[in-house]
């Protein structure tokens, strides 16, 4: 796929929104790919804090409440319609933070982890019908090993199972996964690996963004 010229739009949480661990939102993975193979627009969807699935605990506050209102599943659909591809980076959240369970595969609402990915990846291919859809899996982080993630009060899963459903439910709908949490080499556990890409253990720095815009740009050419 010739990317210059290409309107992509990026739906995500605070890593595709740019301002966490980056220097500015110029050396974000979208910024540095628009800057580097010439696209028309990169259209920035993400929103910090936000889950792939819907909040399932009423909010108590006003944080809670723009988090239970801005899932992935609740506001992919308000995106532009024009879009020659779609670009989904999400998931990190839903372990760290978010109560929904995660369900099985037969699930197809967006209160479990699965049927959200079900609910967002089909309705994504209808939104955008003949158009490239295009997912991302989480990076290594800190606290992935850890049932509980990083706020919940109860087990789900490690990071690793929502990644390895994010890859069962996208190969479902034949929608083409780029697995960063394979392939990008970035694992904050190491110490030298977090100095260098991931000094906070959860956000890229703008060599972290570097890398994974080459990533990307690598896979969405071979598309």
């Amino acid at each position: 796929m010739d990317l210059k010229g290409l309107k992509i739009n990026f739906l995500g949480d605070s890593i595709t929104q740019g301002d966490a661990g980056t220097s500015s939102r110029n050396f974000a993975y979208h910024s540095v790919l628009k800057a580097e193979c010439g696209l028309a627009e990169a259209r920035n969807y993400g929103i910090n804090g936000t889950r792939i699935a819907n909040q399932q605990a009423a909010p108590t506050n006003e944080e809670e409440e723009w988090l239970f209102s801005n899932s992935f599943c609740q506001r992919f659909d308000q995106m532009d319609d024009d879009a020659d591809v779609v670009v989904v980076f999400g998931g990190t959240n839903d372990h760290s933070a978010g109560d929904a369970p995660l369900g099985t595969f037969s699930d197809r609402t967006p209160d479990t982890f699965y049927g959200a990915c079900h609910y967002l990846f089909r309705g994504l291919t209808l939104k955008y019908l003949g158009k490239p859809v295009v997912v991302m899996t989480p990076l290594h982080r800190d606290k992935e090993l850890d049932l509980k993630g990083f706020h919940r009060k109860f087990d789900t899963g490690l990071l690793k199972d929502y990644v390895n459903i994010i890859r069962e439910v996208a190969e479902y709908y034949g929608i083409p996964v780029l697995d960063l949490f394979a392939t990008c080499a970035i694992q904050p556990e190491i110490p030298e690996h977090k100095q260098m890409y991931m000094p906070d253990g959860i956000h890229p720095n703008d060599a972290g963004h570097a890398m994974v815009a080459r990533k990307l740009k690598n896979f969405l050419e071979a598309l």
